[in-house]
C-alpha cells in the first residue's frame, strides 16, 4: 500500500512543476521572450496547455475575472499541496 501513496505523491510533485513550468512559459510566451513561431517552443507550449488546462478550466470558471491577473495556477497549486498533506497525515497512518 506504501508504493500507491508514493506513486501519487509522486505524480502530483510532477504535477507541480508542469504546472509552474506552464505559468513561466505563459509569461515568456506574452512578454515575447520566447520565439513563438520555433517549432520546438511551440510543442513545448502544446505540451504544457494541453498537461494543465483540464485542470485550470474549471477553477477559472469559478474565480471571478482580475482583469488579466490568473490566480488559478495558484489555487491549483493550493489544492495540490492540500491533497498530498492529507494523504501524508491522515491517510497513509492508518495504513502503517
Amino acid at each position: 500500500m506504501i508504493a500507491v501513496f508514493q506513486t501519487i505523491d509522486l505524480v502530483l510533485g510532477l504535477y507541480t512543476w508542469i504546472i509552474v513550468a506552464s505559468a513561466i512559459f505563459s509569461w515568456l510566451y506574452a512578454f515575447n521572450v520566447v520565439n513563438s513561431n520555433n517549432r520546438f517552443v511551440g510543442m513545448i507550449g502544446e505540451f504544457l496547455y494541453k498537461a494543465t488546462e483540464p485542470a485550470l478550466r474549471p477553477i477559472r470558471r469559478i474565480i471571478p475575472d482580475l482583469g488579466g491577473l490568473d490566480i488559478s495556477p495558484i489555487v491549483l497549486l493550493i489544492a495540490i499541496f492540500f491533497v498530498r498533506t492529507f494523504i501524508a497525515t491522515s491517510i497513509a497512518p492508518m495504513f502503517f
